[in-house]
């Protein structure tokens, strides 16, 4: 904004519309740097809460975000051809990554076992309102849904486990300063271990919630919030 006030400031100048040799509004005008807001991420038993209580058209988002780390906008364009359980990978195109680069981002174990039992075929987001429903479904538990809490989280774990900044900026498509800066030592290993030790509980696959798209609101079974 500033550069096109100074813009707008230097055209009157030239135009005579303006006294020369005196300092104009603009030029007085200083940027003000703001601090970055602090990191939001879930812990381990928060989010084993939020997908053990998830219904199966919810899981690919949830715990593709929460275990791979990849953008809800970049998920959105994916089908389930991008992803090779075979070689444990998933696969982004440079014309699907936000930052235009291909990335290879390891499928783990427990990403696995979530993924395994699902009917892999279209889009892995059919509908846009998957993500709203998600929001709603952990309100509906008494869970805050920060913005970009799953990848904020995923960051987080995944530097606590391979200890390199390098590797986990290739993975998640950022820089390795970005993730030096925010995400380091946030969580312990032990909690990293917690994290990508969360697996489908028993009857995973009959959770059945209700939405409600008029008020955005999700209806769970009593035992969900236990």
């Amino acid at each position: 904004m500033l550069l096109y006030v100074n813009l707008l400031f230097s055209f009157a100048l030239e135009r005579n519309y303006l006294p020369e040799g005196k300092p104009t509004a603009a030029s007085q005008l200083r940027k003000l740097k703001v601090k970055s807001g602090d990191v939001t991420i879930y812990s381990p038993a928060q989010f084993q809460k939020i997908l053990h209580s998830a219904p199966p058209h919810l899981i690919p988002m949830l715990a593709i975000s929460a275990f791979a780390g990849i953008r809800t906008a970049e998920l959105a364009r994916l089908d389930w051809s991008a992803v090779d359980l075979d070689r444990g990978l998933i696969e982004l195109r440079a014309s699907q990554a936000k930052t235009a680069s291909r990335r290879l981002i390891p499928i783990t174990a427990n990403l696995a076992a979530w993924l395994q039992p699902l009917e892999r075929k279209g889009r892995i987001i059919p509908s846009g309102e998957y993500a709203k429903e998600s929001t709603a479904l952990a309100r509906a538990l008494g869970i805050e849904w920060p913005r970009n809490v799953l990848r904020h989280s995923f960051i987080s774990y995944r530097i606590a486990t391979v200890k390199s900044a390098d590797q986990v900026a290739l993975e998640a498509g950022n820089s390795p300063s970005i993730i030096f800066k925010h995400y380091r030592e946030l969580t312990t290993e032990e909690q990293a271990n917690d994290w990508f030790g969360i697996v489908p509980k028993e009857g995973q696959w009959e959770n059945t919630t209700k939405y409600d798209r008029t008020t955005r609101t999700v209806r769970v079974p009593e035992s969900a919030h236990s």
